[in-house]
């Protein structure tokens, strides 16, 4: 079932994604004390009562400038409003009705939703209807005094928001979504290629650095699946970032790839890797994400037929660690190759979520073994592998059991990795491999049997 919109509206500095958060019972909507910080629309699940939802934050308003980004904030806002069933309008009860409020309220009479407005900042239950009642003469029916910060008055608003919302239908069990977070360093073209698959200006899109600062969720189907494509920050060294949005908006990014099931990362053709790429990529392994590597700007690439292997080489090479991934070369502007990212996603996070039996993994193990055995020291000790079995998937993780994990090294434990995937697969994913030795094996059997002693 497709839940209804509740889209939020304002002017800047109302407490818009204060009241979001407050809403959803989150803290994903970013909180600064300063004009601007929410540009692009982004969504959250909410819920009251019986009734589940979306909300929807979008940017501070501004009718009366066309500086930098406000009529894209604007575009965001129209488009917010063009899917919601109720807008909620906040303002500023302290600072009492403004011409920006006005102008504001003009526009929404004239949007098919229904529109309620909510009278931010009124602390005080006392003075808390008598700061509201000065907003009745904005046309948009009673005002609601609330305190985003402190929840006070919120759930009279809820109770009236649910009120507007078509009546509620049998709920239809839907597949859990896939997550694929679209990231990379700044000016990449990540939102460009958001906007691009969507077929919408989902994000706004500007060669300025540090334009997207929230995550921003968005559902699409494709591949007869689900998606939830979050588009992220940029993110940039740490050094070269000052605490405020920007330092909100890469904290959000790094969770974006935590909560995803694939990671699209995102590389520009004309730069090719840097080392904040190397980074991101080394985030994206640590993490045990699936990945799908995109190159991005393939239409400005001068090319011959020779040019895609040479330049996948060249990438690869900085990218070794990420050997695993797919690469594709895509464009935004021209939507190049973008719908095979869907392809590529899906059979990289089903490799992601895959279990082998134990009979496989030895029969594996064992054809690597008669390949090369295991090293041996100067002393004449060698190592034995006697089995394996995959202990976990997402990403697919692997115990080896072996006579002494010291006595292989990394050049061996990397043949391993290396055979395991060319017997089994996993393109796409990360495997982990854990070798544990007889002793670590014998502690393990002792400490159980105390337990059990004691128990």
């Amino acid at each position: 079932m497709v839940r209804p919109v509740v889209a939020i509206i304002g002017r800047p500095n109302v407490g818009k994604s204060t009241l979001v958060n407050r809403l959803c019972r989150s803290r994903e909507a970013i909180v600064h004390d300063q004009p601007g910080v929410t540009r692009d629309r982004t969504y959250q699940d909410g819920f009251w009562g019986d009734r589940e939802f979306k909300v929807v934050d979008t940017g501070g308003l501004v009718f009366d400038d066309d500086s930098e980004f406000l009529p894209e904030i604007r575009e965001q806002a129209n488009l917010a409003l063009a899917e919601a069933t109720v807008a909620v309008v906040i303002v500023d009860g302290q600072q009492g009705v403004t011409a920006a409020d006005e102008s504001i309220a003009e526009w929404l009479r004239s949007q098919p939703c229904h529109t309620l407005v909510a009278v931010n900042k009124c602390e005080s239950p006392d003075q808390g209807l008598a700061m509201a009642a000065d907003f009745w003469r904005l046309g948009l029916g009673e005002p609601y005094p609330i305190s985003a910060i402190h929840g006070a008055g919120t759930g009279d608003l809820l109770d009236r928001v649910l009120a507007l919302l078509p009546p509620k239908d049998e709920e239809d069990d839907e597949a859990e979504p896939i997550q694929m977070a679209i990231i990379g360093r700044p000016n990449v073209g990540k939102s460009s290629l958001l906007n691009a698959i969507c077929g919408e200006p989902r994000a706004i899109v500007s060669p300025i650095r540090g334009t997207t600062r929230d995550t921003i969720d968005t559902r699409i189907e494709r591949e007869g699946q689900s998606w939830r494509l979050i588009d992220t920050a940029g993110i940039r060294r740490r050094r070269s970032v000052n605490y405020g949005p920007e330092f909100f908006g890469i904290n959000r990014s790094f969770k974006a790839i935590e909560r995803s099931d694939v990671c699209v990362l995102v590389i520009d053709a004309l730069d090719g890797v840097t080392e904040q790429d190397q980074r991101l990529a080394g985030r994206v392994e640590e993490d045990g994400r699936a990945c799908v590597l995109v190159v991005n700007k393939w239409d400005a690439i001068e090319k011959d037929s020779h040019t895609m292997p040479m330049m996948e080489k060249e990438l690869r090479a900085k990218l070794y660690f990420l050997d695993w991934a797919t690469m594709l070369f895509t464009s935004a502007l021209t939507g190049q190759r973008l719908e095979s990212i869907f392809a590529l996603a899906a059979l990289a996070v089903e490799q992601h979520r895959r279990r082998v039996s134990t009979s496989v993994v030895n029969e594996v193990l064992k054809e690597a073994l008669s390949w090369r055995s295991p090293p041996t020291t100067r002393g004449g000790r060698q190592g034995r592998l006697y089995y394996g079995t995959q202990v976990a998937s997402r990403p697919p993780s692997f115990t080896l059991f072996v006579n002494d994990p010291k006595l292989f090294g990394d050049t061996y434990r990397r043949y391993v990795e290396r055979q395991l995937r060319e017997g089994l697969g996993f393109d796409g994913t990360p495997l982990k491999l854990f070798w544990r030795g007889k002793q670590q094996r014998d502690a393990e059997r002792d400490m159980a049997r105390n337990q059990n002693r004691m128990g």
